[in-house]
């Protein structure tokens, strides 16, 4: 009797350690109750009654490395639902572009269950279809670019297939919060073609660069020399100026000293009265100076009224003395 109560002791225990689960934070599980459901778990303890109430599990596709390096998936049901923002790393796929360009392409996909209830009752495999959904998503958006659009418009292929995605899984309770592609490789002969078109591309902007600062360097040396010949040319132009101020001045100056002299010349012939004979006397002796002082002139001629202009300058010698007496 003894035994059978200890063994009732133990199965009770057991019953209620069945019906006693400790949900952990950002984790949730589905109960069942005779096969339909009955409640959602959230964390901290809870209550259920063992055989009578079961967690209903939920199917997940989980990624592992394995020794060998590779990544390797498999299905597991899971009782427990992890609430928290997960990442899926989705396999390398072939896309086709608009132009028939086979490109490969891998995406990392940031999602997160916010009902449980939908995320198991919805889906049978939550996510294998977000992967199967992304992978036909993605050869759609990118089946309507060209290559190089394909190349450019990653941030736009992202925002797209994001809103795309989570409009879709809406109904599945999860929450798709971001989507990255990391690679987008095209074949091998494509690149080798792009890697020309980018090198003569280089090499064009760098002959137009360098034809620039030709043309440039050129005007830069034209408006100098334009500069230095107007200045040249200002120079010039202030120094004739001086040039002639100075001649002008000096004629003035010497045209005064003239007429000075000739006015003192004048007053004291005018003692006299004979002014007339002096500067005729003067002027004629001038004009034979000047034609007797060029190199070529070999005869000079005693001009016709040379005893007029002797007896002219005997006259003022007169005056002269006269003038000192």
């Amino acid at each position: 009797m003894g035994t059978f109560l200890f063994i009732l002791f133990i199965l009770a225990v057991i019953y209620v350690l069945k019906g006693v689960i400790i949900i952990q934070q950002t984790e949730e599980m589905i109960i069942e109750r005779w096969g339909r459901y009955h409640k959602r778990l959230e964390p901290g303890l809870n209550f259920i009654i063992p055989f009578i109430d079961t967690p209903r599990g939920i199917t997940m596709k989980v990624s592992q490395r394995g020794v060998d390096g590779q990544t390797y998936s498999y299905i597991r049901i899971m009782n427990r639902i992890d609430m928290r923002e997960s990442v899926y790393d989705f396999p390398r796929q072939n896309v086709i572009t608009k132009d028939n360009v086979t490109i490969s392409i891998n995406a990392l996909l940031y999602f997160q269950i916010v009902d449980s209830k939908s995320a198991v009752y919805e889906i049978t495999n939550l996510v294998d279809a977000i992967e199967k959904l992304t992978q036909t998503t993605l050869r759609n958006l990118v089946g309507q670019l060209d290559l190089d659009e394909t190349l450019v418009s990653r941030d736009k292929i992202n925002q797209e297939l994001r809103a795309i995605l989570d409009e879709a899984t809406n109904k599945w309770g999860v929450k798709v919060n971001r989507v990255e592609l990391q690679d987008i490789n095209p074949p091998a002969d494509i690149q080798n073609a792009m890697e020309k078109q980018m090198k003569a591309e280089r090499e064009k902007r760098a002959i137009i660069l360098e034809s620039e600062g030709q043309k440039q360097a050129a005007i830069l040396k034209a408006e100098g020399e334009k500069e230095a010949a107007i200045n040249r040319a200002e120079g010039e132009k202030q120094a004739a100026i001086l040039r002639a101020d100075g001649e002008k001045q000096a004629r003035i100056l010497q045209a005064d000293g003239e007429q000075e002299a000739i006015k003192m010349i004048i007053e004291a012939l005018a003692e006299k009265g004979q002014p007339d004979k002096y500067l005729i006397a003067m002027k004629y002796l001038e004009t034979l100076h000047e034609i007797t002082s060029g190199q070529n002139n070999k005869v000079i001629y005693m001009p016709y009224e040379a005893t007029g202009v002797l007896s002219s300058i005997d006259g003022i010698k007169e005056m002269l003395s006269a003038k000192q007496n």
